[in-house]
């Protein structure tokens, strides 16, 4: 099972190759000419035939960031159809072939009728990109392909490269600032998982727990597509000032301060959630 979304000129695809890393690739397509830009197409092959099936055809090749599951179909699936690759400016040492280094507020364009705009959102590395398309009416959401950086009720780690103080200000500056209706693409499928810790950290929360209930089961090709206000609800990295959250992790951090802040409060958040 595959998710598609269609808006307006544009189509969004989802697709789950089932691997190791959980990981998901998206096609994004312009219905008027059919180009189409791959993002983060580590399966290329699988990239590829959903392209050719769709009668699209592949001509940008668009990486978050550089990590290897993230990177490494690139040179194939350029190869086999001579696309062009982007990603953030700052990762142009560390992926090969770079034909566009993007910084925050580029645009990207496929085909006539797709325009995404670029996201400067480090944090899970110190280069990473997420890519906002933003609706042309008030009755169109906005949809956020978010890489490593924010997933469905999680954030990224900060493991390889990356740094959880950028991380935090990307959550504040970048994402908190966009609508509730802003629907989430995320690089990976670690819903159960990250709903499991939201539980733990905030056994009350019940719209954690009943969406918990729904998807227990589901493998990445069946979980739903989340929004920002679902994020506000069920994800733990948005509920800084929950007052359980705070007493939890007072339990785990006994020197967290009186009053902790949102920083303070993040950053143990992420600390905790490294070895959970």
């Amino acid at each position: 099972m595959r998710v598609k979304i269609h808006c307006q000129n544009m189509i969004i695809e989802r697709l789950w190759p089932a691997n190791a890393w959980r990981n998901y690739h998206y096609l994004i397509a312009c219905t008027e000419t059919g180009e189409a830009l791959a993002v983060d197409p580590l399966d290329w092959q699988l990239c590829a035939a959903t392209a050719r099936a769709r009668g699209w055809t592949i001509t940008q090749i668009l990486n978050t960031h550089e990590h290897g599951d993230h990177i490494g179909g690139n040179e194939p699936l350029r190869a086999a159809t001579r696309a062009r690759v982007l990603a953030h400016v700052g990762a142009a040492g560390r992926i090969p072939g770079l034909d566009r280094g993007l910084s925050h507020g580029d645009t990207v364009r496929v085909g006539r009728s797709v325009e995404l705009e670029c996201l400067d959102t480090p944090g899970h590395t110190r280069s990473h990109l997420c890519l906002l398309m933003r609706g042309r009416s008030s009755n169109v959401p906005p949809e956020l392909l978010c890489g490593d950086t924010l997933f469905n009720a999680g954030a990224g780690n900060c493991h390889n490269g990356g740094d959880p103080e950028l991380l935090y200000h990307t959550f504040v500056q970048r994402l908190a600032p966009l609508p509730d209706a802003t629907r989430i693409h995320p690089g990976h499928d670690y819903l159960v998982r990250n709903l499991a810790f939201t539980l733990d950290r905030e056994p009350d929360n019940r719209d954690a727990a009943t969406l918990l209930a729904r998807v227990q089961d589901l493998d990445g090709a069946r979980a739903p597509v989340t929004t920002l206000g679902d994020e506000r609800r069920i994800n733990t990295f948005f509920r800084l000032q929950n007052p359980a959250v705070i007493e939890g992790l007072r339990k785990v951090f006994p020197d967290l301060a009186d009053r902790p802040g949102p920083r303070e409060i993040f950053l143990k958040l992420r600390e905790l959630r490294n070895r959970w």
